[in-house]
């Protein structure tokens, strides 16, 4: 049995920021076992000589997310038991993790880093964060490094998260605007919320959408507006909302696949070859996996000239759309410019002529 059986569940950014806290803080690594069982996040789920088949699986979905991160997380055998994966340890090497030796900051800098730092934590770490500090405790180890220099690299959180994730604890219904891509105006949706899963650095909430009573999963960035939380409260049985959203978009991902060139070392290339599942073929095209087609176009047309995109031609074509718009919206200051520069001669010239006529 856990140690907090019925506690409200922690939000994913905590068990990542509480992981790599863990990992970070010991030099010799963690095994599996110990990670799960102790880890913020993780314990609470954790059954003692029992399953815990789901747990494992979700550490590996965030052992993915936090090297997409750019965290370079280790896997080190344990050399009196080769090809033993019960026993493998899992660590974060300080001095991969710190930046480059030539890279320094004035005073100045440092303080207006501080200020951000502090800025951040405020806003973003919730008292499960901060507990998740004292959890480091429990593994034995007593790290002396700045934690701050460290909470950054982990993502904030969507304005949504927060009431849904108290709606989540208190199990009520909620409403709010989602504007799908396509559709002109938003459409109000009531939800009776389940999980909160990050799939992809998204935040997605899944549970039973009332206006057509089946499962529904919803991206927080199209959600328009504040999240109401009514007083409407729901019972439920399903515990396992939050494996189900992401194995259903892991699904969506894998069956939808494009083909890009990106210039040889160009940003692009580079950042496009560490996404999940990205592959070179012979011909030096990229292919990429992506659960929505709009969220990678916006992701593409990021990236300017450096990127053109092969297939699918829909791809193509909303890639093109966003490039559009913008360059219109790029131009339209400097036609008002050039025209504003006509009016302004043209006043002169007539003044002046004015002058003369007088």
């Amino acid at each position: 049995m856990t140690d907090s059986q019925g506690a409200a569940p922690v939000p994913v950014e905590e068990r990542l920021f509480s992981l790599v806290l863990a990992l970070l803080a010991s030099e010799a690594g963690l095994t599996k076992n110990e990670i799960l069982s102790t880890v913020q996040g993780y314990r609470q789920r954790y059954a003692f000589a029992g399953d815990n088949a789901s747990l494992e699986r979700q550490f590996e979905r965030d052992k993915d997310d936090i090297r997409e991160l750019g965290v370079p997380l280790e896997t080190i055998e344990p050399l009196d038991e080769p090809g033993s994966n019960h026993h493998l340890r899992y660590r974060i090497p300080k001095g991969a993790y710190d930046l480059p030796a030539d890279i320094s900051f004035s005073p100045e800098e440092i303080a207006l880093l501080n200020l951000a730092a502090m800025a951040w934590r405020e806003g973003s770490l919730s008292r499960e964060s901060r507990h998740a500090l004292l959890k480091l405790q429990s593994l034995g180890v007593e790290s002396v490094e700045p934690v701050l220099g460290y909470a950054p690299r982990i993502r904030t959180r969507d304005a949504a998260f927060d009431p849904l994730t108290d709606a989540l604890a208190r199990r009520v219904l909620v409403r709010f605007a989602y504007l799908k891509p396509g559709d002109l105006s938003p459409r109000e949706r009531t939800l009776a919320p389940l999980a909160l899963v990050q799939h992809q650095g998204r935040w997605h909430v899944t549970g039973i959408d009332q206006g057509v009573g089946e499962s529904r999963t919803f991206l927080l960035s199209r959600i328009v507006g504040p999240v109401t939380r009514t007083r409407t409260g729901f019972v439920s049985d399903q515990t396992d909302a939050a494996e189900q959203a992401l194995a259903d978009l892991d699904l969506i991902w894998a069956a939808n696949t494009a083909i890009v060139r990106a210039q040889a070392d160009s940003d692009a290339e580079t950042r496009l070859l560490k996404r999940r599942g990205s592959e070179r073929g012979e011909g030096g095209e990229l292919t990429l996996h992506f659960t929505d087609l709009h969220l990678l176009a916006d992701d593409l047309a990021g990236f300017g000239p450096e990127v053109y995109v092969v297939a699918p031609p829909e791809l193509r074509a909303a890639v093109r759309r966003r490039l559009e718009l913008t360059v219109a919206t790029h131009a339209q200051p400097a036609n008002e410019a050039r025209r504003s520069g006509a009016d302004e001669t043209n006043d002169k010239r007539g003044a002046s002529g004015a002058e003369e006529t007088v």
